[in-house]
């Protein structure tokens, strides 16, 4: 009887440890699903075309709450780059859709604040030739703002940063 309560514990501790590591990223993502809705701010990219431009963002919550797309456009930009937003298991992940026609992956974690999600890169699908993402970080400022900062790695391994202050509009 001892060791079926022994085993018994042992299973219920593994259990919570793991129910932890999943809320941990179930929280970063019910965060960043408060972000749902239309955005729009400009874009401090100092010394390039992009500085100062306008961005809209679109964040939508779709797949019955198992997903969050991102999806950003911005005045004379061609195309439109969407950023899926998702769980997998005890993770929180991001995979860039990307103009430059690679997908890269990213794995996120909250501050201690709760205010921030930093995603790092995991890996890359596609071809690298033309730089590919590198590093994306979303600030809930209040629930009509917030900030995205991306790193985007050019080729020869050139990080190339952008940071979005934005502001709720719908």
């Amino acid at each position: 009887m001892k060791c079926f309560r022994l085993m018994l514990s042992v299973a219920l501790m593994s259990l919570s440890v793991t129910a932890v590591a999943q809320s941990d990223a179930q929280k970063s993502f019910d965060t960043l699903k408060t972000l749902a809705g239309s955005w729009e701010g400009q874009t401090a990219a100092s010394g390039t075309p992009l500085d100062g431009k306008m961005m809209h963002v679109s964040l939508r919550v779709t797949s019955m709450g198992n997903a969050l797309v991102h999806e950003m456009t911005g005045a004379g930009r061609p195309d439109d780059p969407i950023t899926m937003l998702y769980l997998d298991g005890d993770r929180l992940l991001l995979t860039h859709y990307c103009d430059a026609g690679n997908r890269p992956r990213m794995a996120g974690k909250m501050s201690p604040d709760g205010k921030t999600v930093d995603f790092d890169f995991l890996d890359v699908a596609g071809s690298t030739e033309n730089g590919h993402m590198y590093h994306a970080v979303f600030t809930v400022i209040d629930a009509n703002h917030h900030s995205e900062d991306w790193t985007y790695m050019m080729p020869g391994d050139k990080p190339f940063h952008a940071r979005l202050d934005l502001q709720r509009i719908k």
